[in-house]
């Protein structure tokens, strides 16, 4: 499990420290001291002949120049090109203890990205953009510090332009705008450096496999269908007759013992024919542990009137997806103040939007805030889906970066709803239900990717590389 910072959430982390007795001077030589030793492997591993480090005026900059000094010492040639301009005390000190070379050229075997740390919060313009425009056409190694240069640490927006990263280098904490948004295409590699910095209070999680693995334990010999929970799948219409064969496919795949159908009158038989282990109902079961609805409904009162009646009377674990969402959005959300079931919000950026009462710009610009809002306010548990998602149940939020762009096509919210509502019937909290979920179902799709690519890949390998996926944490 990896702590992911903010902005602020960092400098007051950094703050601390200081006042606890580790001097800024020295934090800043563990910082650069962590990137030469980083660079140093990468010299060795790329057979590099040259190292140029790119420093900005800030602290982002000073470690640059503590790695630049560093390197030179172990003989590694290395320049550095330094931006002009006020300097932050502890950068100006560094740059003052590096005696070694500088160039007014972006050029080298491995390119070291000091411009900017987290503290940037405008568009990216002039010599800056220039800088970063030959860094990403230089065709060299790109190391970023900290994050890439003009990436937004908060949420991984790209402030204009961005530099594309080989690897980022985080500082005590990986920033969450490493994972979010912009921040997935232009950060690499991922590496964690530890410089001494505490945080209790993270802004979110990034659970990892050996995480996720709890979640799919041994199963005893001595069991029987009845030990791993029931869920009900509502989906389906006339207009989205695969949303529910989608959803149920991924109910199988998810270990529960028992998986309703509520779906439409004229592919039940074919659906039968293809899952026979599911039993079709004409209604909600509301006896089962997970209950998974909206799906491919169609956005209209008689949807909003199903699920209405399901947080009145149900009072297990409720999944509200699609068109459920929409129609809440549409009918009126104060339902959900008004029910026995624990609920589970799983939105695209669109059904968010609608649901907040928010334009997709701002649900992107703070997916965290926006999910963690919205659960605290209704009392649910959300899961904000985009190409990462966010999970929060307003006191705990976690990021889920698995998966490839083989799942931006329809039909893979109806198969993580699905998977979603068999793993909450198995025993799962719903938070835990929608991480594993989604975790599981990113990992299918990168399977796929490497097989078919993520141009041809389609719902039905996903669903079938679902069994591997899992496999892969169990064996």
């Amino acid at each position: 499990m990896q702590y992911c910072l903010k902005n602020e959430t960092m400098r007051q982390a950094d703050k601390a420290t200081i006042e606890w007795g580790i001097s800024s001077e020295e934090l800043m030589h563990r910082a650069g001291k962590a990137v030469a030793q980083e660079v140093s492997c990468a010299v060795k591993t790329l057979n590099a002949k040259n190292v140029l480090i790119v420093c900005g005026t800030g602290n982002n900059g000073g470690d640059g120049y503590v790695c630049a000094r560093l390197l030179k010492e172990q003989g590694i040639a290395v320049k550095v090109y330094a931006i002009d301009g006020s300097l932050s005390p502890d950068c100006q000190r560094e740059k003052q203890a590096y005696s070694g070379e500088y160039t007014t050229e972006i050029k080298g075997d491995i390119i070291v990205d000091c411009l900017f740390g987290t503290g940037l919060n405008r568009t990216v313009s002039g010599e800056y953009k220039s800088v970063i425009d030959q860094i990403n056409n230089s065709g060299a190694y790109v190391i970023s510090v900290d994050i890439p240069s003009g990436i937004n640490g908060d949420n991984g927006l790209a402030l204009g332009c961005a530099v594309k990263a080989d690897k980022t280098i985080a500082i005590a904490y990986p920033k969450v705008g490493l994972y979010l948004n912009d921040g997935i295409d232009f950060s690499g590699e991922i590496v964690v450096k530890d410089i001494g910095i505490n945080c209790d209070t993270p802004d979110a999680l990034l659970l990892q496999e050996q995480d996720i693995k709890q979640f799919f334990r041994n199963r005893k010999r001595n069991t029987h269908k009845g030990s791993y929970g029931t869920a009900c799948v509502v989906a389906g219409s006339s207009q989205y007759l695969g949303a529910s064969a989608l959803s149920v496919s991924t109910a199988l795949k998810s270990g529960c013992g028992y998986v309703y159908a509520v779906v439409p009158n004229e592919i039940k038989c074919q659906l039968a024919a293809i899952y026979p282990q599911c039993i079709y109902s004409e209604t909600p079961f509301l006896s089962a542990d997970a209950i998974a609805i909206g799906m491919g409904l169609g956005c209209n009162e008689q949807t909003y009137n199903l699920v209405c009646n399901l947080l009145k009377d149900y009072s297990g674990k409720l999944i509200i997806d699609a068109d459920g969402l929409n129609s809440l959005a549409k009918f009126g959300m104060s339902a959900l103040k008004q029910t026995k079931a624990k609920v589970l919000l799983t939105p695209h950026v669109g059904e968010m939007s609608r649901l907040c009462g928010l334009s997709k710009a701002e649900v992107i610009a703070d997916p965290i805030g926006v999910a963690k809002r919205l659960a605290i306010e209704f009392g649910v548990t959300v899961h904000l889906k985009s190409a990462v998602c966010v999970t929060s149940d307003g006191e705990r939020t976690v990021i889920t970066s698995r998966g490839s762009s083989a799942l931006a096509k329809a039909g893979s919210g109806d198969m993580l709803s699905g998977l979603i509502c068999g793993n909450a019937a198995r025993g799962l909290s719903l938070a835990d239900a929608a991480v594993c979920s989604q975790y599981i179902l990113g990992c299918s799709a990168e399977l796929c990717s490497q097989k078919y690519s993520d141009y041809a890949t389609t719902a039905k390998e996903i669903v079938e590389n679902i069994s591997f996926a899992i496999k892969r944490l169990t064996d």
